[in-house]
């Protein structure tokens, strides 16, 4: 890694009683490692936003409790996909933790660097950016918090002595390490003050932040819909769904992995004639479906996503009962599912997967999952896990608000159900499901999953 510019964050595994430990006695094990995890993916979009603006190496240098080092990458790759490179942090004190980050990166080409927490926040990326060009003209910079800390901390080279003799922990961080870095000479800038969630009394800071957001993919009224399909390998079926959406009032985009068939140019005529209408654009991506969807919503214009399989078919008044829903108070939904085979079994398959939908608020990827961008990039989007990705996203969205079942239904291909029979797929559905809630890596889930 030799981007000239390098962010660091530190974070921690959110697992309940290791995380936010501090706010264990306000809130329980459970709530203060959801908080943990909610704010790292605050956090996280922020950098990205930042990233899609300028050239930066990403590192998350991580603690996962006491899981070894290369489970711990999994866990957070788990969570979190694998577009971050994940470092686990080493031994000693969080001072001797930051030297050995500083160290490292410097040593691997970086020429500025910027160490962030994620329990700031109020550190958005234009105070990062910053942060970022003040180290053009100055040795290191500072992120003051309230509480007497710092949330941010940058550098030209690597200073030691900046991580020696600091009281950790305590309201005397800053004012100490400004003591070092006056002695050493070295020159300073200086960031706004900031609050760090760290106590009880700190909590209406994030939920000023948390009501901030929500009020900004709430309050304004859906727009566009950027309809958003994934594809590899479908020629049997592109063009069927793409000719389901002619006519309607969306921008579509076809994300396709490295079909080896003719998917892209079957996509790529249907394009063609539908160029009056408005068009589809048809982008390539890494292959994963998760990868392909982040692809997609990266390159959308629509206030709204809504995330198609190929051999899925939408409502014909879909654009409307999207909006319906998301007006009504809903921070996501999904549709209704119909399955387009006969055999038996697959109408108590369907009542199930609504049962499910309705009742505990689960919809899965056949369902086309729908909700507004701007939630959507500030959640992260999708972990780029090889498999149950939309599980992940459902499951963090539960944490946040309602997520509606629009009744009118989506037809799906019944192929799969027609290839295994539907005891084996069903079986081999909530097999998967249950592997995943146990914690079952999603490589291996993926490969039993796929039978390889």
């Amino acid at each position: 890694m030799s981007q000239r510019d390098r962010l660091i964050i530190f974070s921690r595994y959110p697992q309940p009683g290791k995380a936010k430990t501090r706010l264990i006695p306000a809130l329980g094990a459970e709530a203060a490692a959801n908080l943990q995890r909610q704010m790292t993916e605050h956090t996280l979009a922020q950098v990205s936003l930042l990233a899609a603006k300028q050239p930066l190496a990403t590192e998350i240098w991580f603690a996962a409790g006491d899981a070894p080092d290369e489970q711990g990458v999994r866990l957070m790759q788990d969570w979190l996909g694998s577009r971050w490179n994940y470092v686990p942090q080493g031994a000693g004190d969080l001072g001797d933790r930051m030297a050995q980050a500083f160290a490292a990166a410097f040593a691997t080409g970086a020429a500025s660097v910027v160490t962030i927490g994620t329990d700031c926040p109020g550190l958005n990326a234009a105070r990062m950016a910053q942060a970022f060009r003040s180290l053009q003209d100055h040795d290191l910079v500072l992120g003051p918090a309230t509480d007497g800390g710092y949330y941010l901390i940058g550098l030209r080279r690597s200073v030691a002595e900046l991580f020696v003799g600091i009281a950790w922990s305590t309201d005397r961080v800053f004012s100490q390490t400004m003591t070092i870095a006056q002695n050493l000479g070295l020159t300073i800038a200086t960031l706004e003050q900031l609050t760090d969630i760290d106590r009880p009394e700190d909590l209406p800071v994030w939920e000023a932040v948390r009501a901030k957001s929500a009020c900004h993919w709430l309050k304004a009224k859906p727009g566009s819909i950027s309809v958003i399909i994934p594809a590899l390998n479908e020629a049997a079926m592109i063009q069927g769904v793409l000719r389901s959406l002619q006519q309607q009032p969306v921008e579509v985009i076809v994300v396709d992995g490295g079909s080896q068939d003719d998917t892209v140019a079957l996509a790529q005529t249907e394009a063609s004639l539908q160029a009056p209408l408005g068009g589809i654009k048809i982008i390539t991506a890494a292959p994963g479906r998760a990868k392909q969807l982040n692809a997609g919503a990266a390159i959308a214009t629509g206030e709204i996503l809504l995330f198609l399989h190929a051999d899925t078919r939408l409502p014909p008044d879909f654009p409307a009962l999207v909006q319906q829903a998301l007006e009504g108070g809903a921070i996501a939904g999904a549709f209704a599912l119909r399955i387009n085979a006969a055999l038996p079994g697959l109408r108590l398959v369907e009542w199930g997967v609504n049962w499910r939908s309705r009742r505990l608020q689960l919809p899965y990827g056949d369902q086309a999952i729908f909700l507004p961008a701007a939630l959507f990039h500030a959640m992260g989007g999708f972990a780029e896990l090889p498999i149950m990705e939309d599980f992940e996203l459902v499951r963090r969205l539960q944490k946040r608000g309602r997520i509606a079942t629009v009744e009118a239904p989506v037809l799906t291909s019944g192929r799969r159900w027609q290839k295994l029979g539907v005891f084996k797929t069903t079986l081999m559905n909530q097999g998967a499901i249950v592997a995943y809630s146990l914690g079952v890596s999603t490589d291996r889930i993926a490969q039993w999953y796929r039978g390889k």
